[in-house]
């Protein structure tokens, strides 16, 4: 039996390998242009990044420049509900400073016209999150 995967899984699949490429061009091109992604907690880098600009050169470069680049996401699985959401979860790698940080966590999509509209990020540990990328 043949296994055909879902178009918004196959999309959010890219867009996590977009996203561990550096390619960032890619990566927005999946995305609507207001799309929102939303990073829980209370450090500097928590808050609604509204629209593709400020979610890829806002959010998506502060992790980048943050991390000194080391900023590493495995995907880990992919679920949709065929309606216009899916479920990613993966473990994701960062160091900064003298400290690092290695957790599990997952992001909420909502798809609309077969793009990424919104982004509600989710993390195993908040407090330690918060206390990683600091408050600037």
């Amino acid at each position: 039996m043949t296994h055909h995967e879902h178009p918004h899984a196959a999309l959010v699949r890219r867009g996590y390998e977009a996203f561990s490429n550096g390619d960032m061009e890619t990566l927005g091109s999946l995305m609507t242009s207001d799309c929102t992604h939303h990073v829980p907690g209370e450090s500097q880098i928590s808050g609604h990044y509204k629209g593709r600009d400020n979610v890829i050169g806002g959010y998506y470069r502060m992790l980048g420049e943050l991390s000194g680049g080391t900023i590493r996401v495995d995907l880990k699985g992919v679920y949709v509900d065929g309606r216009g959401h899916v479920i990613a979860t993966h473990r994701f790698f960062a160091e900064r400073g003298d400290r690092g940080i290695e957790m599990n966590g997952g992001l909420f999509f909502t798809l609309v016209g077969d793009k990424i509209s919104d982004i509600d990020e989710c993390v195993a540990d908040i407090t330690e999150t918060d206390s990683f990328w600091g408050t600037g």
